[in-house]
């Protein structure tokens, strides 16, 4: 176990699409989470900046760009890129320089301008980019990636495209209730079948968009936090993250070949469940002790294979506990209250931020209309390319 660091602040941009730079967004977000925390920018000691990656360089060195547009004032400066973990990561970072004494107060920031349509690798030939060659050779966007876990699904534990429908009606409906989401209309599972098919069985309402927006945070340490008149914050107790272990025999994004296992036998647990373990043994808190989460739900049924990696319920029950109404808000365990990447797409590097902004403001009790009652401990779960695992376990 490692000891707490407090989150001061938490800020976003709204989600949408702007046509504007990702720095406008990021700063908007980080002098938003600098006002939560009632601290000037000239107080931070170190800004870490979650990269976007957009023509083969990366983030436009996202860092210092954060600093200098926030006014240069001599600050440590970290630049993190993870895929879609990469906020976590920055996250990560900015704790291991407050509990070194590197820093007493560390200002996160992530932000992207994403491009339309969906995600796809840089020009030029990367043979041995895994990312690039199901792109080249397969074809295999993210959508064909989303619909073949899907027919797994359906396949090893009888889900069904209403169930995968009502995840997106859940997270819809509480989207609906949160001022930074981009799409704040509540949509019906008939809704959800009615719109075109991308990816058989997954229909265009069942696969997130892609978005821009920012989000930002205030870490400091727990020392710091008493002094500013804080005496009882949201803290971080927890970061995972973890690699895959070999051999990996589940499909995983990008990889669309599997490690075989007759040479060495597979893990006891898959990549995503070892995310959360790790964070769980790390933090001293198991799921049985979760108000909420905020989950990846790149698709809906993405977000039914979450509840099960994250131990709300055994392997194949996913779709059960949602039919139950146990993971809406009201229920045993709500996830993406915040109304999760169905409604608000993906701006890669905030989006990790942006689920511990959502754990912040509910373990405060401040989420208004889609507030978990008594929420005291909350986790966020990520994934990003290449084997970048995330997960952040926020306690009050």
């Amino acid at each position: 176990m490692t000891e707490d660091v407090a989150v001061l602040g938490a800020g976003m941009h709204p989600w949408g699409k702007w046509g504007r730079s990702f720095v406008e967004y990021g700063t908007a977000a980080a002098r938003a989470a600098l006002a939560d925390a009632r601290l000037e920018w000239r107080d931070v000691g170190s800004i870490v900046g979650a990269d976007t990656v957009r023509g083969g360089y990366p983030g436009y060195v996202a860092g210092a760009t954060f600093a200098k547009a926030l006014g240069w004032q001599g600050a440590r400066v970290a630049s993190v890129y993870a895929a879609c973990a990469s906020g976590a990561q920055a996250v990560n970072t900015a704790r291991a320089q407050i509990l070194s004494g590197l820093a007493d107060v560390v200002l996160v920031v992530g932000a992207d301008a994403a491009p339309k349509g969906f995600f796809r690798p840089a020009g030029g030939d990367r043979h041995d980019d895994p990312d690039w060659l199901r792109f080249r050779v397969l074809g295999a966007t993210n959508p064909t990636y989303f619909g073949l876990y899907a027919r797994r699904r359906m396949a090893l534990y009888g889900d069904t495209p209403e169930d995968f429908a009502q995840v997106k009606a859940k997270n819809s409906a509480l989207g609906a209730l949160n001022p930074y989401a981009r799409y704040r209309k509540r949509v019906s599972v008939e809704e959800v079948a009615a719109s075109a098919v991308v990816a058989d069985p997954l229909r265009l309402l069942d696969i997130c968009a892609t978005s821009d927006g920012g989000a930002a945070l205030v870490l400091s340490s727990l020392e710091f936090a008493r002094r500013h008149g804080a005496a009882d914050p949201v803290r971080i107790r927890a970061v995972s993250t973890v690699t895959p272990r070999y051999p990996n025999t589940v499909l995983d994004l990008p990889d669309i070949a599997t490690d075989s296992a007759a040479g060495a036998p597979p893990p006891e647990e898959t990549f995503r469940a070892s995310i959360a373990r790790a964070a769980y043994e790390e933090a001293g808190i198991g799921p049985e002790d979760l108000s909420l989460a905020e989950v990846y739900d790149l698709s809906t049924a993405l977000e039914l294979q979450w509840y099960e990696d994250l131990g709300l319920c055994a392997e194949g029950g996913g779709a059960k506990l949602l039919r139950e109404g146990s993971t809406a808000l009201g229920g045993r365990i709500p996830v993406n209250a915040s109304g999760g990447l169905a409604s608000f797409g993906e701006a890669v590097p905030a989006q990790a931020i942006a689920q511990v902004c959502e754990l912040t403001w509910q373990l405060r009790g401040d989420a208004g209309d889609r507030q978990v009652a008594g929420a005291r401990v909350g986790i966020t779960a990520n994934q990003g390319l290449f084997g970048h695992g995330s997960a952040v376990l926020a306690v009050r």
